[in-house]
């Protein structure tokens, strides 16, 4: 499979760079005339960016959109993986509901939301999985953070989806919203994507979480890119990348690749 473009750019200022990257990838293009926006952003605790995904670049992110595309709705969805709390307590905590409020946005609890079963006998982890109806029905824009993973090698898009998944079918008996995935970890993500993935990532690459997705370092010198793809198998790869890992070590990866996107795509450089 060829990939679809993949864009970077050095981050001067936040909202230039996210014009310049999203110009390149076309993205308003390819956005269906009237079809919802749903964008997800990382939201997994209640934790400050760069754990989470920047309140002040999904601003920037719904102010382009309604620059480019008339009538169209945007929804910010997260489905949080805390047991303390529902997702509305991140979205206050992180300023998603007063963004929310003063731009007329709805909210939703991925967590929340009337399901559809979905069956493929072809994924060997998720034979059968339950996700919310509505990301059968939008344009899904996913906005996640740079973030190695201790089980996974790397939190970037694919991974992302997990906040789809609905804790009724994959708490399973851990302590944590979505801990069925845990097992298998990496077939997990694999099968949870060949349901649904992302129509469109924009990855925060700012700063960038060196060790592991809810503590430790920070890379150091901060990264200080944005990139932008409609192939989630390329951002993951170009991101992993970034945070010293071969993709091909990365076993979610390799299995999607060819098959969910090409992990070979070429990077491209906005036009100055």
């Amino acid at each position: 499979m060829k990939g679809k473009e993949l864009y970077s750019t050095t981050i001067t200022t936040l909202a230039d760079a996210l014009s310049s990257v999203l110009d390149a990838a076309a993205l308003a293009d390819l956005i269906p005339t009237g079809r919802t926006i749903l964008i997800k952003p990382n939201l997994v605790e209640a934790l400050a960016p760069p754990i989470t995904t920047p309140v002040s670049l999904v601003e920037l992110l719904t102010e382009y959109l309604r620059e480019r595309i008339t009538d169209t709705e945007i929804i910010i969805a997260e489905g949080t993986g805390s047991l303390q709390y529902n997702t509305h307590h991140p979205f206050q905590m992180l300023g998603y509901t007063q963004l929310a409020a003063e731009k007329k946005i709805k909210l939703l609890d991925l967590n929340e939301e009337v399901l559809i079963k979905k069956v493929n006998p072809a994924c060997r982890r998720w034979p059968t999985m339950h996700l919310p109806v509505i990301l059968d029905e939008v344009f899904l824009l996913s906005v996640p953070v740079l973030k190695a993973h201790t089980l996974a090698g790397v939190t970037i898009s694919m991974k992302n989806m997990m906040g789809c998944a609905p804790p009724s079918h994959f708490q399973g008996n851990g302590g944590w919203r979505k801990s069925a995935f845990h097992e298998q970890i990496h077939e997990a993500i694999f099968d949870l994507n060949r349901y649904r993935t992302p129509d469109f990532t924009l990855l925060d690459a700012s700063i960038g979480m060196a060790e592991a997705h809810l503590w430790g370092a920070h890379c150091d010198p901060p990264v200080n890119r944005l990139i932008a793809s409609a192939d989630p198998v390329a951002i993951d790869a170009y991101g992993a990348s970034l945070l010293g890992h071969e993709w091909q070590s990365i076993e979610y990866i390799r299995l999607a690749d060819t098959l969910l996107g090409s992990a070979e795509t070429d990077v491209q450089k906005p036009p100055a």
